[in-house]
Parts: C-alpha cells; structure tokens; sequence
C-alpha cells in the first residue's frame, strides 16, 4: 500500500455524506439542552491549550445520561484534515430538572496535523459543544453549540512546544 491519506476510506473525510450510525447515535427518555459555551482564551499563543466550558441541563422529566461532545474544526490547514475532530467527550447523568457546568482541556496536541511530521498552524478554528456530532440528523433532538478561537504565531513541529 502506497496511499495512506484517508479521504473517502472513513465517514470523516467523506465530504458532505453522512454516516449512517455516528459516534454518539441514539435516543433517550428525556432532553438536555446546551449554553453558555465559552472558550478561554479565544486568542490563544501556538502551544498554548484551550479549556472551555458548556452548561448542560436536563429539560426533560426523567433522569438520563447525555454524552457531551466536543469537535474541533480547522477552517483553514496546509494539509488535509477532517472536516471535524472528537476532541472530547464525558458522559454525565443528570437528573430530571437539574443543570450542570462541565469544564474540559483541548491540549495543543488536539490541533497538530501531519505534514511529514506532526505540526502546529496558526489559524481560526471552530469548537462545536453538543450531544451529536455537527449537522447530525436524529430522530431525537439535541442541539449542538460552536463558537470560534483563533491560534497566533508561527507554524512550528509539535516537539518544538
């Protein structure tokens, strides 16, 4: 095997065809509702991580378990990239009614792409928050947040950080 790129071998880098059971497909007895997705800092230095934070409220009158999902897109990249990245995920049971605030890391090696060896870019970047992947269609709603961050300084190879 010569080719090892993955465009069109996995459902990430298929283009605009979705995948017929995504990571995180399926249903519950009740509903949760996302806010407050904030990124800290929005402006980050090259090797620098990012913690963000999303509330999560169960809006349903049951108990469940929601798994919270974090994608990470590049908006713009020397090399080919998935159109999104799981960067994060937690399951969290949540009572009926109840609210809670997660707080998650994205380390700097979550950005590298490769480029004959591993690299940081600067650029914007696109942090999606939800219980779905982006654009998902299910039967059951859930909603995903997104907000941008943007990365400064000069490319560099991830072990120069």
């Amino acid at each position: 095997m010569e080719n090892y790129t993955m465009e069109g071998r996995t459902y990430r880098y298929y283009g605009q065809e979705a995948p017929l059971y995504p990571f995180g497909y399926g249903l519950s007895y009740t509903t949760f509702q996302y806010r407050d997705l904030v990124l800290s800092p929005p402006v980050l230095p090259i090797c620098a991580n990012l913690s963000v934070s999303v509330v999560l409220e169960n809006t349903g009158q049951q108990d469940g378990e929601e798994v919270v999902q974090l994608y990470l897109r590049w908006e713009q990249s020397s090399v080919p990239v998935p159109r999104w990245q799981l960067v994060a995920f937690r399951r969290v049971a949540m009572p009926a009614g109840r609210e809670t605030k997660l707080s998650f890391q994205v380390v700097a090696e979550q950005r590298a792409v490769w480029a004959q060896d591993w690299r940081l870019e600067p650029g914007t970047f696109t942090l999606f928050a939800g219980g779905q992947q982006p654009s998902q269609q299910t039967r059951a709603p859930s909603e995903v947040l997104s907000t941008r961050f943007t990365v400064t300084g000069a490319a560099r190879p991830l072990r120069g950080c």
